[in-house]
């Protein structure tokens, strides 16, 4: 078996102008052919991604073995250079081809790509609500009240959710997006944290779980500031506190606040997690597969993550091979926490991107027993996006 054609949509949405998931489909001379997913669908860079995934695909893609994914892998990393240096475009790419032949693999044995990956180890995963400040329901929206939290969070528990995520922070009292959270919080912003977290706490309930999370907006001292809040409210982790630029940082918020630390969704290869495990500043390990290396680096990361007793929740905010990558991984995993279904994917613009449409029941999701990753593109929609093609013809 053989690649002989690689296709990459770079989407685009209407609806939503901001959001572009970026989709490879890898075809064989047998017929077969796999689907993944570079994770930059949102920030800058993914277009990037889709012209590395080109670049990657006429260099050393095409006419290659498909069940080599750790030959592949191995060059990937070496011939291209930058990948020996790091970001988030070439190891984007990387990720999108892996997953693709893992698929391509489990069609090609007729068995789930868990399978490949160790088999089921979780019969079903717990999945949380993610991202309250764009409110939860079938349309985006911006909430500022802190009654709207807790209208949100009720949404989200009458599904069947028994956890749900949100970033306080992200909008001040105006509806303005904060990047930068590093200046010392007011007394007068605190209030407003506090209150967006209580109006959650009090719509579910103590039993229900809360992630706190801040997009390594804040900095240190201010991650410290919010630390108390998430301490007050018993959150079942407090998630990417700081920049992952200095990997001091999350030590020092993890010694100073009592609650459980989350990160790595900007964490590239084994590499990239080893000083955070090492200095034991994480007790969450998130790695996004269409970012990290792919399913073959993945579940490294995640079993050396489990020398050091730390969980997994990949991270997830994507389109729906994303979910369908993370569900199969999480599947195989010892170490698994909880899964991340992110407001997007409720949304029918992501939706009806693939066949079928991954959603969770009553908060919990399976991983499909179909051959693969279970997944495909739905071309209806995804031929109107951009799409480039690369074969042995050049």
């Amino acid at each position: 078996m053989k690649i002989d054609r690689v296709e990459i949509f770079d989407i685009e949405f209407a609806k939503r102008p901001v959001w572009h998931p970026v989709f490879v489909r890898v075809h064989t001379d047998t017929g077969l052919h796999g689907v993944g997913e570079a994770g930059l669908a949102y920030g800058f860079g993914h277009s990037a991604a889709a012209s590395m995934i080109r670049e990657i695909a006429e260099a050393m893609v095409i006419g290659f073995d498909p069940f080599r994914t750790e030959l592949l892998w191995k060059r990937m990393l070496r011939e291209s250079f930058w990948g020996l240096g790091g970001g988030p475009v070439i190891y984007a790419a990387m990720s999108a081809i892996d997953t693709a032949l893992w698929d391509i693999k489990g069609k090609a044995l007729g068995v789930p790509v868990h399978q490949l990956l160790g088999g089921r180890v979780n019969e079903s995963l717990r999945t949380y609500a993610s991202q309250l400040q764009f409110d939860w329901g079938p349309e985006f929206r911006i909430l500022i009240d802190a009654e709207d939290y807790g209208r949100a969070a009720e949404r989200a528990i009458a599904e069947g959710y028994d956890c749900v995520k949100v970033d306080p922070v992200m909008y001040d009292g105006e509806g303005t997006r904060q990047f930068d959270r590093t200046k010392i919080f007011s007394n007068k912003e605190m209030r407003l944290y506090r209150a967006r977290m209580k109006s959650i706490r009090d719509a579910v309930g103590p039993d229900v779980d809360i992630i706190f999370e801040v997009h390594s907006y804040p900095g240190v001292t201010t991650a410290v500031q919010l630390g108390e809040i998430v301490e007050e409210f018993r959150c079942l982790y407090f998630e990417e506190p700081v920049a992952y630029l200095n990997s001091a940082l999350h030590a020092k918020v993890a010694d100073k606040v009592d609650a459980p630390i989350a990160g790595g969704e900007r964490l590239y290869t084994r590499w990239g997690l080893r000083p955070y495990l090492e200095d034991q500043s994480v007790d969450v390990i998130q790695p996004d597969i269409g970012l990290c290396g792919g399913l073959t680096e993945a579940k490294k990361m995640c079993d050396y993550a489990d020398i050091y007793d730390v969980r997994v929740q990949a991270h997830v905010c994507g389109g729906p091979v994303a979910t369908m990558a993370a569900l199969h991984l999480e599947t195989a995993l010892p170490n698994f926490l909880i899964h991340e279904h992110h407001t997007y994917a409720t949304k029918d613009w992501n939706r009806e991107l693939c066949i079928p449409d991954p959603q969770p029941v009553n908060g919990l999701f399976e991983a499909p027993d179909t051959p693969g990753l279970g997944i495909e593109l739905n071309d209806e929609v995804v031929m109107r996006s951009p799409r480039m093609e690369v074969t042995g013809d050049g």
